[in-house]
């Protein structure tokens, strides 16, 4: 195989490839296979030349390499075409409706749990606290059952936004890498989805209250 040889095949295949029709797969793998060839050549080549002639054969790499992508973009716009025509439709409204039911339905429950601590004597703020626990609880006990998972598959951001999500992405995580040891699985990775919601969540707090403490002080000079 000469620098000539290969001028040759480059223009044959241009004319090819110009015609932009999907190859059959034998005459496809035969094309790919001949560039590979042809490419590891010249790059043989390009690395023992020196001054012009290596910027010749620079160039003809580029050529080879040109062709390689060009040869799969009939293949690559049929199979993006066939991938868009299958895809599942997206329900946007369906999702909608679901995430606001469920999403509600976990809200309304921890409103009755709230209201009976309450009716038992607890304090607001201890209702509060003991309410978030018992979601918290709830969340991870049906996450570790399985059954809080199939429900995100329905509800979508209904079930993740809640508290009961919080506690499902850290038992998930948790569960997911459980088998690499307590230490490296479940002790590393036990925040790696509610982690990033815990930094941003602290960073985005300090910034209200600090914007609030301005706004009462600015109000407090003015007066």
């Amino acid at each position: 195989m000469d620098k000539q040889a290969i001028r040759e095949r480059i223009k044959e295949r241009e004319a090819l490839i110009a015609q932009n029709f999907v190859l059959a797969e034998q005459e496809m793998t035969r094309l790919q296979q001949e560039l590979q060839k042809e490419h590891q050549k010249v790059l043989y080549w390009e690395a023992k030349a020196k001054g012009a002639e290596k910027e010749h054969f620079n160039g003809l790499r580029l050529e080879i390499e040109r062709q390689q992508k060009r040869l799969a973009l009939p293949e690559q716009i049929v199979y993006q075409s066939t991938a868009l025509r299958l895809a599942p439709k997206q329900t946007v409204v369906k999702n909608v409706v679901m995430a606001f039911l469920v999403g509600g339905t976990i809200c309304l429950a921890g409103q009755v749990i709230l209201n009976i601590f309450l009716q038992n004597g607890l304090a607001e703020k201890e209702a509060g606290a003991a309410t978030s626990a018992l979601l918290v609880f709830l969340g991870a006990f049906l996450t570790g059952l399985g059954y809080y998972d199939e429900l995100g598959k329905v509800a979508g951001a209904g079930s993740i936004v809640p508290i009961t999500g919080f506690a499902n992405s850290i038992v998930s995580s948790a569960m997911e890498f459980k088998r690499e040891g307590f230490v490296y699985g479940v002790g590393a990775r036990l925040f790696t989805v509610a982690g990033p919601v815990i930094v941003y969540g602290t960073l985005v707090s300090i910034l209200v209250g600090l914007i609030y403490f301005f706004i009462n002080r600015a109000n407090f000079t003015l007066l």
